[in-house]
């Protein structure tokens, strides 16, 4: 269900968005987002990252709507979730975070997709960033953690892999990114369904990178504010979650768009 802020203006010439008169100026053509939130026993957070996506969508005045995709949650992720108004769909198991993804599409009804985790490393202040950019003309845009060298953002581990990941990706696109890993993003809809989403992990975020940048996509990277999470521990697998996203890496490069996927299928 889309939430339409008021007032509401649309079909102008320019693009000028201010969050502190909250107000939209203009936009170069109608737009409505869906902002989905893959999430896993996450009660703790859940509701906080809800609510301030809420907050700033309203100031925003863009149609939207928030799909919240509990995979498999043991605990009252689900419903937190749906006590704050977000569409909510379920998976019986954990299936990981592609899957919902790829499963939050199928219900989704913008034409911006926004992607956000669910754990509250990620601000929802900073949705406008990565919306902005497309309103002017890019495909993608994924916000970096390390535009700011804040390596405090991420363990240094992940730090290494996240490098050896971006050097990979650059000697195979020859396009140089910050962070491939993000899990934060803004993507034009007709981009996406163009770009036979497949993966069902934590690889959905090289996936869409590489083919975007293989495709030829306008890709642009925006700094974003970064904290590590303060409950429970990362779902992440490390050398599993690795290989995964190694091999992702070098399908995604040879592998073809297609110009009638539907998410539905």
């Amino acid at each position: 269900m889309f939430y339409i802020p008021r007032p509401y203006k649309f079909k102008l010439d320019k693009i000028d968005i201010s969050l502190e008169k909250g107000e939209v100026e203009g936009m170069r053509q109608f737009s409505a987002v869906s902002v989905i939130i893959p999430a896993y026993n996450e009660e703790k957070t859940i509701g906080n990252v809800i609510s301030e996506t809420i907050s700033i969508m309203n100031n925003l005045l863009l149609p939207y709507e928030i799909i919240v995709v509990n995979d498999g949650s043991t605990d009252k992720t689900g419903q937190i979730a749906y006590k704050h108004k977000a569409t909510v769909l379920s998976n019986e198991k954990n299936r990981g975070k592609g899957y919902s993804i790829r499963k939050a599409l199928q219900h989704s009804q913008g034409n911006i997709i926004v992607t956000i985790d669910s754990d509250g490393e990620h601000k929802p202040k900073e949705i406008p960033d990565l919306i902005n950019p497309l309103l002017e003309g890019a495909d993608i845009v994924t916000g970096s953690r390390f535009m700011t060298n804040n390596t405090r953002a991420t363990t240094r581990l992940n730090l290494i892999g996240n490098f050896v990941f971006n050097t990979t990706i650059f000697a195979l696109t020859g396009k140089s990114i910050t962070d491939s890993q993000t899990g934060f993003r803004a993507i034009r809809r007709n981009v996406l369904e163009k770009l036979n989403l497949e993966s069902n992990g934590y690889e959905i975020e090289t996936e869409i990178t590489v083919k975007g940048l293989r495709n030829g996509y306008l890709f642009k990277e925006r700094p974003i504010t970064c904290e590590r999470r303060q409950y429970n521990i990362s779902k992440i697998q490390l050398i599993k979650d690795s290989i995964r996203i190694f091999k992702t890496i070098l399908t995604a490069r040879v592998s073809k768009i297609s110009h009638d996927y539907d998410f539905s299928q």
